[in-house]
């Protein structure tokens, strides 16, 4: 791209009529045998280099074992699994086979991944040994596979070194479930929200305009394996460019993080804003980060002083964007222009963006509204899984024409720069994960001392947000720091961890409308209140 107008003008969708990513894609780059794919390394040391032609061979592997295990075209196929080669091996098999990938993250409780199987209705499972005890279940699942051995489950690397490396990836329909990504609402359980093969193909044109990614680039994207942004960032988008990927399995360390883009000269770096804002408080003038050339950022605000630190710090852009898990990525800053402080960039070529209204009304610019995504776009949903009726109400229909509501307050300036300013519904968005307050509300309600809770997003310099919860005891109890932290472990044990609330706050009662709902809203503006009341101190 050279002028973001010219471009956004002159561009259109051509969308393949059958796309398979493991055959068009990897298979293809794969015809170049010592073309590099990815390169895996953990904190104890351990490294593994994988060629394009490696990694088909593997995943081939990975479809003719799950086809032994009796998985068919179709089939859902949860894939929990921490920062291994097997998560792309696994990923890419089952979208040869035609086989539905359900990535989920590893902090899932054994809840949540019976939620997931039985509303998926999925027929298979592949995680490591350590993980296997929360797929036990009144279900049946016809593969099990792990990484590890584990009583009951095909162990992966024998499974694999038992099976063919040739395989003839399915044809996929362009409009076909290639992959179901579950994902937080303000109400309700997760939704499963179902990609078609055409989203998977159209990743390359933002993976070519946002990061702008080439064959001889090297990219680390450092975004957990369940999320939809480690699907596209370190598989999808780098892959259809025929980038490398780093894949690092360790815990999250700043100087750690400089060590490695230094030592495998990485040219593309792509993080939440929670690992930026500590970033960039590093000295990085031991490291040798000549090579990097672009940092990237989506899933949560970049604060504009976060951008300009790091500009300042590493001395190359660092470009927030926009998307949603339903539409993939919407709105980005771009490498060839110039970037707005607090914005997160103008619509990508082939994304046509409304401002909304209550009434559905466009707003005059400047002004805020509710963001819309014209469809049909090939980066949009197929909808949600088994839930026609939600799929609808997520569509705004006018002038005869449809739009993807995405719950997004934004508004837009007179050079078509888009501002987010909030959520219109209540998801709580903490380093990058969405957390629907009432799976907080339901785990706090069920301690013994709760008799009402309303879990609100609180402001955090750290994560962006993190999750508050108000709390109504039962009569004749009263709060105390002692009892917060019990609440606190409380709801780790029954939800993922990164859902417990950081924040409690005893209080008499909650707000409410005339009918007895809850008025979150209020809770979290009141944060949002004495938040801007703080002092601010550098």
């Amino acid at each position: 791209m050279l002028d973001y107008s010219a471009t956004y003008g002159a561009f259109s969708w051509t969308i393949p009529a059958c796309f398979n990513f493991g055959g068009d894609v990897v298979d293809v780059w794969a015809q170049d045998t010592n073309k590099l794919a990815l390169i895996w390394c953990d904190e104890q040391g351990h490294e593994r280099r994988l060629t394009f032609a490696e990694m088909s061979g593997l995943s081939n592997r990975f479809a003719n074992l799950l086809q032994q295990l009796d998985i068919r075209r179709g089939d859902r196929v949860l894939v929990m699994l921490p920062r291994l080669p097997e998560w792309q091996i696994a990923m890419v098999g089952c979208l040869k086979l035609g086989a539905i990938p359900i990535p989920c993250i590893e902090m899932l409780t054994r809840g949540g991944v019976a939620y997931r199987i039985e509303h998926s209705g999925a027929r298979g499972a592949v995680t490591t040994a350590i993980n296997v005890s929360k797929f036990a279940g009144p279900w049946k699942l016809a593969a099990q596979v792990s990484v590890g051995f584990a009583e009951g489950w095909v162990e992966c690397e024998q499974g694999l070194a038992g099976c063919s490396d040739r395989f003839e990836p399915v044809p996929l329909s362009a409009e076909e479930p290639a992959i179901i990504y579950y994902t937080s609402g303000s109400t309700g359980k997760p939704k499963g929200v179902t990609h078609t093969s055409r989203a998977l193909f159209a990743w390359r044109v933002v993976a070519m305009h946002w990061p702008a990614l080439t064959p001889s680039d090297l990219m680390w994207c450092t975004a957990d394996t369940g999320w939809s942004k480690a699907g596209t960032s370190i598989l999808f988008g780098p892959w259809s460019c025929g980038s490398a990927v780093l894949f690092y399995n360790g815990r999250f360390d700043p100087k750690r993080r400089f060590e490695l883009l230094a030592k495998y000269q990485v040219t593309v770096f792509c993080a939440a804003a929670t690992e930026l804002r500590q970033l960039v408080l590093q000295d990085v003038h031991p490291y040798d980060l000549s090579a990097l050339r672009l940092a990237i950022s989506a899933g949560e605000t970049v604060n504009p002083e976060i951008i300009d630190r790091w500009r300042t710090l590493m001395r190359i852009p660092l470009l927030d964007g926009y998307g949603l898990t339903e539409t993939l990525m919407n709105v980005v800053n771009y490498p060839q222009m110039p970037v707005k402080p607090g914005s997160m960039g103008r619509p990508l070529p082939g994304t046509e963006i409304a401002v909304l209204d209550a009434e559905n009304w466009p707003v005059p610019a400047g002004q805020p509204g509710r963001l819309m995504i014209r469809l049909p776009n090939p980066q949009a949903m197929l909808g949600y899984w088994n839930d026609p009726e939600l799929t609808n109400a997520a569509i705004v229909r006018r002038d005869g024409r449809e739009w993807f509501n995405t719950g997004d307050i934004v508004k837009v300036d007179q050079d078509g720069y888009v501002f987010y300013l909030g959520r219109s519904d209540d998801v709580i968005n903490s380093a990058g994960y969405r957390i629907g307050p009432v799976e907080v509300e339901n785990a706090v309600i069920e301690h013994e001392a709760v008799q009402e809770c309303a879990a609100v997003a609180s402001p955090d310099a750290e994560r962006g947000e993190v999750v508050k919860a108000f709390v109504v005891l039962r009569p004749g109890l009263a709060g105390s720091d002692l009892l917060a932290k019990d609440i606190q472990e409380h709801v780790k044990r029954l939800t993922a961890p990164y859902k417990y609330p950081r924040k409690i706050e005893f209080v008499e009662e909650l707000p409410k409308t005339a009918s007895g709902k809850i008025q979150r809203r209020v809770l979290r503006g009141r944060e949002y209140a004495q938040a801007r009341q703080q002092p601010h101190h550098e």
